[in-house]
């Protein structure tokens, strides 16, 4: 832990706060180059210059820093956090995004389970079977209300919990779940059976993520859901479950306090699980072989589930916070950066060490994001079209506040061109490549791939696609309205190493550091990549902001018929 930085980040402050000149001043001072060096010629070079490792570096270890608290929304790292995202914005003279504010309220409930609840299993063979909270299960419920419970509930198995009618698939044909909680296995019966014809084969689909299992029980009137932990299929150890899952529970404010979800929701460790269907008289393993087959009916297990959830139940506001640079020719056309700044916060029940700082997730990308807006600052002349930097809130806790800012947009989506989403960036050194995350879904590839070769590198496939890493970050919720969006992450193609070193960096941070709070800001990170990567991100979206395209998805992608009602005015 960095215990040493309150000075620092105190000086900064001062310094911010004395700044009284007009923003313009600011902003002419900020591209002005030191004595004795000679300015770039090319403006966009002199943008690129404006990216620098001594900058990126220092916003990640304030904003991962323990006075920060880890960031959680509604805490003081938040009020510190945002006060220092619109300080920076105001300096590089960047004008307010909504109206006069650079501050998006995004009102949030917050539910917190506290009384560790079992999960006790009656019927079957044996006494009744409790599995203990967190060790065996982690459960909470996202009703907004103070007591929940579920009392005798019939436990039935429905596969891996999904209605694809598209796909031919219906994991809860021919069964009624109303009023009984469903066990459900995580991912899809694509990774499962590593078939390319079955859903996506080893890429994870959206059915194979725990959100939409969660809500489809919910839609089909379970009072329960409980999802089997599996570390590959998963993509996370339960750890990450346990840190992911427990303390407070952020989601938007449902005007009818959630009634029409499950009134618990909850990961099952696999032991736990095995445990589990053994006394319901089942193998575990035979019923994963059986969940992968076309045609899988639901198994009634025979036995019931109780448990009674006691939660602290608030509301808060949080913040996205937004600046702009507008256009010279066409201000109403914009182009979004964007990264979450929230974290995990700081957890009082641990000893020890108990700041989540996620230096990495995603201090790193909110970094990356002010040294991009710092490169267009620069400019001596604003891009055609504006170009919107959006740090969201809450990503952590299901991409609440890019949801957000998708139904309630300071720029009409229809005139959103696109964007770009940064949620971690590469510590470890340049790579040949850049993956893509969802590459071959939006013409928006093409602009990327251009400042990649600029770099001689190369667009690569995520080579993790199992994680279903596309569903997972804030670019999602966009997409998800029509937006074309990009989300690159560092490449795995390390131009001294290679790949295989790249991959075993990628997973000593899943398996060490990932939501944990061991993700902290090392002076030992080599920038080199990220630097490199930023720079691609500055000259992507710089191609497109001074664009007249319309980059749209692909056919056949499912946002493209959300982007094309936009385009043709059905929707905003």
């Amino acid at each position: 832990m960095k215990k040493g930085l309150a000075v620092v980040i105190f000086a900064f402050l001062l310094t911010s706060c004395g700044n009284d000149e007009p923003a313009e001043h600011a902003s002419a001072a900020a591209t002005t180059p030191p004595a004795g060096n000679t300015p770039a010629s090319d403006p966009v070079e002199l943008g690129v210059e404006a990216i620098t490792e001594a900058s990126y570096r220092r916003h990640v270890e304030i904003l991962a820093s323990d006075e920060f608290g880890g960031r959680a929304p509604g805490s003081p790292g938040e009020q510190l956090t945002v006060d220092y995202l619109v300080r920076n914005f105001k300096d590089m003279g960047l004008a307010p995004a909504n109206g006069d504010s650079y501050v998006q309220d995004v009102p949030l409930n917050v539910n917190e389970v506290i009384n560790s609840p079992p999960l006790v299993i009656s019927g079957g063979e044996g006494e009744d079977l409790v599995l203990a909270y967190p060790t065996d299960q982690v459960m909470w419920t996202r009703q907004q209300v103070p007591e929940t419970s579920i009392e005798d509930s019939e436990l039935v198995f429905v596969g891996y919990g999904i209605n694809a009618p598209e796909r031919g698939w219906n994991d809860y044909a021919g069964i009624d779940v109303t009023g009984k909680t469903v066990v459900i296995l995580v991912n899809d019966p694509g990774y499962a059976t590593q078939d390319p014809e079955l859903f996506n084969g080893n890429a994870m689909t959206y059915y194979g993520r725990w959100d939409y299992k969660f809500n489809e029980a919910a839609s089909q009137g379970a009072a329960g859901a409980i999802i089997v932990h599996d570390r590959l299929p998963a993509a996370y150890g339960w750890p990450t479950v346990t840190n992911s899952w427990t303390g407070p529970k952020f989601n938007m404010v449902l005007p009818d306090q959630g009634e029409g979800l499950a009134a618990m929701e909850a990961w099952i460790t696999q032991d736990g699980a095995e445990t589990l269907f053994a006394k319901a008289g089942l193998n575990l393993l035979e019923m994963y072989e059986q969940a992968q087959k076309p045609g899988f009916k639901a198994v009634p297990m025979g036995i019931k589930a109780s448990a009674k959830l006691v939660n602290t139940v608030k509301t808060i506001d949080s913040r996205n916070v937004a600046a702009i640079l507008r256009g010279s020719e066409a201000p109403d056309e914009i182009f979004i950066y964007m990264a979450h700044w929230d974290h995990f916060g700081t957890d009082p029940k641990l000893e020890g060490d108990n700041i989540y700082n996620g230096a990495l997730d995603n201090a790193s990308g909110t970094a990356a994001l002010l040294e991009i807006a710092k490169a267009y600052s620069t400019l001596p002349r604003a891009p055609r079209r504006s170009v919107l930097f959006l740090s969201v809130t809450a990503e952590e806790q299901g991409l609440l506040g890019s949801l957000y800012y998708a139904s309630h947009p300071l720029f009409p989506l229809a005139q959103t061109v696109g964007g770009l989403n940064m949620d971690g960036m590469n510590n470890f050194g340049s790579t040949r490549d850049i993956t893509v995350i969802g590459i071959g879904m939006s013409d928006l590839d093409g602009y990327l791939a251009a400042a990649a070769a600029a770099q001689e590198r190369v667009l690569a496939a995520d080579r993790e696609a199992e994680k279903g890493y596309y569903f997972r970050s804030d670019h999602f919720e966009l997409a998800k309205e029509g937006v074309p969006m990009l989300y690159p992450s560092g490449g795995y193609d390390d131009r001294e190493r290679g790949v295989a070193y790249g991959m075993k960096k990628a997973e000593e941070y899943i398996e060490n550091d990932y939501h944990r709070v061991t993700d902290e800001y090392d002076l030992s990170w080599d920038v080199s990549g990220a630097l490199e990567d930023m720079e691609m991100y500055f000259k992507t979206g710089l191609d497109i902001a001074n664009s007249d395209d319309w980059p749209n998805w692909k056919e056949g992608t499912e946002f493209r018929a959300a982007r094309d009602a936009q385009m043709n005015g059905d929707q905003q």
